[in-house]
Parts: C-alpha cells; sequence; structure tokens
C-alpha cells in the first residue's frame, strides 16, 4: 500500500509540476510578469524534484543496499549543483548571461544523454519503441551537450572565428549517417540479432562518441551574428531531449517539461530565424557569419565624428527621439547611465521610446532585460513591428553599440549575407547619432551605410562613459532629472 501511496503522491505532484511550468512559461511572454512566471516554473521544479525522491520506495530489491548511498549522492548533487547555480547567478554578469544560457542547455542535454546512458548500458530500456526513443533521445542529448559548448565557446570569445574546411557538409552529414547506423545496430543487436564484430559496451561508446562529435562539428562552422538562433535551436533539442527520455522512464513531469521547452525553444528558433529572413536550415548549413569582403567605393560618404555633449545637447532640444540598444551597451555596462539620462530628456518634455530588434545581442531577449534591469518602464520599450513606423517622423534615432540590426543594406543589397533581414529603420529618422567604440564592424563583419549617411554623426567611446557626458551636457543646461 506504501508503494501505492508514494506513486500516488508523485502522479499529483508532478501534475501539478507541468501545470506550473506551463503556466509560469505563459507568464514568461511578457516582461512585466516575466519574474513571477520563473519562480513559478521554479516552484513546479523544485516540487518535481522533492518528490522524485519518493520512488525509493519502490526501487528493485537488488538495489535496495545502496538505497541509502544513492539517496545521499543525489542530495549531495543537488546542494552542490544548486549551491553553484545560485553563486554563478548572483555574480553573472548581463554581457555573459549568453554563455550562462548555453551551457545550461548544454547541462540540461547531458543529463538526458546520461539518461539515456544508463538506460542503455543497463538493458533497461525493452522493446523496439522504447529502444528507438531512448537512443533518439540520446543522440539529441549529447548533440544539444557538445554544440552548446562550442556556441559558450564562441559567445565567450574561446574560439574567436568560425572553423571552416573544405567538404565541412560532407563529413557532418558522413559522421551523422555514421551515428545513427551504429544506433541502428544497437536496436538490432538488443532486439535479438547478431553482431560479432564489436560487444554492445563499445557500441554504445561508440554511438555516443560520434553524437558528441557531430554537434561540435555542426557548431563550429557557425558564425557568430547566428548565435541568437543557434541557442534556442540548443534550447530546443535539450527539451526533446529531456522529453523523449521521460516517456522512456515513464515519467510525465519529465515528458510535459520537456515538451513544452521543446516545443517553445522551436517556436522561438523560427521567430529568430524569421527576423533574420533565413530559414534555420540556412543557419546550419550556411556560412552567414563569415561575409566577403566589400568592395572599396561601396560605400559612398564619410564618417563624421561629434562629442558626446554636443548630441546629447541637440536632443535635448528635440521633440522625439528613438533609443535603439545594442550588445555594445550591455558590453559597456551603460544602461543605468542610458535610463538617467532619458529621465532627463523625459522631464524637458522629449518623447522617448527603446525600439528592439528580435536578435539585438547574443540571446533573445536580451535588450528588454537589459532594460528591464536598468529600471526602465516596459511602456517605454518597443518591438520593431510596433514601432518601425515611427522613425520616419522622429526627430533624433540614437543607436547604441548596434550595427547589423540597423544596416539599410539589407533593404537594397542582394549580394549582402544579411539582404532581407527585418531592420530597425533608424536611417529614416531626421539625425541619427550612433555611439560606438570605434570603427570596427558589426557581428556579421560587414560595413553599415548607415554610418556614412548625411544625417548621421558617430559618438566615439565607451557606452557608459559617452552616456555620462552627454548627462553632464543636459544638466548644464538647467536640466532636472525626474
Amino acid at each position: 500500500m506504501l508503494i501505492t501511496v508514494s506513486q500516488l503522491i508523485i502522479g499529483i505532484v508532478d501534475l501539478a509540476a507541468a501545470f506550473l511550468f506551463m503556466y509560469g512559461l505563459k507568464r514568461m511572454s511578457s516582461p512585466v510578469t516575466a519574474p513571477s512566471g520563473i519562480f513559478v516554473a521554479g516552484i513546479g521544479m523544485l516540487g518535481a524534484v522533492l518528490a522524485s525522491f519518493l520512488y525509493a520506495f519502490s526501487v528493485e530489491t537488488t538495489a535496495k543496499p545502496h538505497l541509502l548511498m544513492n539517496l545521499g549522492l543525489g542530495v549531495a548533487a543537488l546542494a552542490i549543483g544548486g549551491g553553484v547555480a545560485w553563486w554563478v547567478g548572483k555574480r553573472v554578469a548581463m554581457t555573459a548571461m549568453p554563455q550562462m544560457v548555453a551551457i545550461y542547455n548544454g547541462m540540461g542535454g547531458g543529463a538526458a544523454g546520461a539518461i539515456a546512458a544508463v538506460e542503455l548500458f543497463g538493458d533497461k530500456a525493452h522493446g523496439a519503441t522504447q529502444l528507438a526513443v531512448t537512443l533518439l533521445g540520446a543522440l539529441i542529448g549529447a548533440v544539444s551537450l557538445s554544440g552548446s559548448l562550442i556556441a559558450w565557446a564562441k559567445l565567450d570569445g574561446v574560439l574567436k572565428k568560425p572553423l571552416r574546411i573544405k567538404g565541412q557538409q560532407i563529413i557532418n552529414a558522413t559522421v551523422l549517417l555514421g551515428t545513427i547506423a551504429v544506433g541502428g545496430t544497437i536496436l538490432f543487436a538488443a532486439l535479438g540479432g547478431t553482431v560479432g564484430f564489436i560487444a554492445m559496451p563499445q557500441l554504445i561508446y561508440l554511438f555516443f562518441g560520434l553524437a558528441l562529435v557531430f554537434g561540435i562539428l555542426m557548431t563550429l562552422p557557425i558564425g557568430g551574428a547566428d548565435m541568437p538562433v543557434v541557442i534556442s535551436i540548443y534550447n530546443a533539442f535539450t527539451g526533446l531531449a529531456v522529453g523523449l527520455e521521460g516517456f522512456v522512464l515513464e515519467n510525465p513531469a519529465l515528458m510535459i517539461a520537456g515538451m513544452v521547452v521543446g516545443a517553445a525553444g522551436l517556436l522561438l528558433t523560427l521567430l529568430m530565424a524569421k527576423a533574420m529572413n533565413r530559414s534555420v536550415a540556412n543557419v546550419l548549413f550556411t556560412n552567414f557569419g563569415d561575409a566577403p569582403k566589400q568592395k572599396q567605393g561601396a560605400i559612398k560618404g564619410s564618417l563624421k565624428p561629434v562629442e558626446a555633449g554636443d548630441a546629447g545637447i541637440f536632443m535635448r532640444y528635440a521633440s522625439s527621439v528613438i533609443i535603439v540598444p545594442g550588445y555594445g551597451l550591455a558590453a559597456a555596462q551603460g544602461q543605468e547611465k542610458l535610463y538617467e539620462f532619458v529621465k532627463l530628456l523625459i522631464s524637458d518634455g522629449v518623447s522617448v521610446k527603446f525600439a528592439i530588434h528580435p536578435v539585438a545581442g547574443r540571446m533573445p531577449g536580451q535588450m528588454d532585460v537589459l532594460l528591464a534591469e536598468a529600471g526602465v518602464p516596459y511602456d517605454l520599450i518597443f518591438q520593431l513591428e510596433d514601432i518601425n513606423d515611427e522613425f520616419k517622423t522622429t526627430d533624433v534615432a540614437l543607436v547604441i553599440g548596434a550595427n547589423d540590426v540597423v544596416n539599410p543594406e539589407a533593404r537594397t543589397d542582394k549580394g549582402s549575407p544579411i539582404y532581407g533581414m527585418p531592420i530597425l529603420n533608424a536611417d529614416m529618422a531626421k539625425k541619427v547619432y550612433v555611439v560606438k567604440r570605434g570603427e570596427g564592424k558589426g557581428y556579421a563583419g560587414i560595413v553599415n551605410p548607415l554610418f556614412y549617411g548625411d544625417n548621421c554623426d558617430m559618438v566615439y567611446g565607451d557606452a557608459a562613459a559617452v552616456m555620462g557626458s552627454m548627462i553632464e551636457a543636459v544638466r548644464g543646461l538647467g536640466a532636472k532629472a525626474a
């Protein structure tokens, strides 16, 4: 009866956790409710994890001598993992958030792969369907693990350039087909077939090894400009792998949570790809991040540097300003100074709005979180489709640390790697100020003709320092912060 009660409790808790996951995800759709959504989903996960310890009451007789040791290891793993995650979460800088997300994606995929490994080495998956699902989850989880680690290395600057070799797509396809063939051999042998040339444990090791290598090979050639999409893809992979292994373990919480994460990740991936006017296959199998060199004379005009103070005073006397934040703002940790400057403008009657591109920064939603961290009201933040038409009637567009998402080449130059990508129409504003640390190119590696336009001036320097100079200049006119 005790076992029945424990299973009933686990089922109830898992059902409640699944509801909290979905409710939390729904609340994460808005910056206003996202913090509470994360908290609600976290409560659901905590409940599901704690309820899993009730499985101790239904372990097999042969495993009971090891029960206390395994429970101790589980508690220790939770304490260490939870402690490290709490410490890192408190200390990580906003600019390092994409790297952390990539690592966590990888750990989720690795956990799913580890579950599959236990099932395969322990011969616990029975029947063709269960074996096939286990192998599929193992493949996706291993690819997510190694691919996410490479994504982390790219985002963190450990790997500075895409690594491409001749015939790479053929090599990748060969490795993938080899992995599938080994998986098919494992399935054949597990169902009673005879495989005399290699033992089952070696087959499983080979399967995981090839899957990990494929994840590395698939991610190495992808350029930095595609990292938001890549992070979304591996998020979907991790969720799918967890859901598949939940099916094998007959765990409803894992199945529901995994499928919700997988579906959300897939939807986000499609939205990111749409924001770049490209398909997911195009991201994975082309050299988008390695843009061709532009021809001499292709860019007309010249760069026109101005002082930060002069730009700040000009905006003080404008009627409307739209601000386009980019990764450079996050790198300089200039969001607090920016909002201080915005409050000065608003107090003097200037209409100020923020325009967010879906792939601004190096992670989906990074700019929204950055502004929220600085306390920017949500009613000042607008997405591309909601604000793009306003640029043509705006006095000033202030672009801070962004490049590719305001590059007008995306509309006109069919030879550009970003051709067709929806952009923010900053170039259509009456006046444009661009804050950049130098004359470097954007993440896609191409020159932006906006910077050479007649209506555009460049303000060079660290974004935080530039905003500080603008604040001093405006305050010197006698303005007061709201």
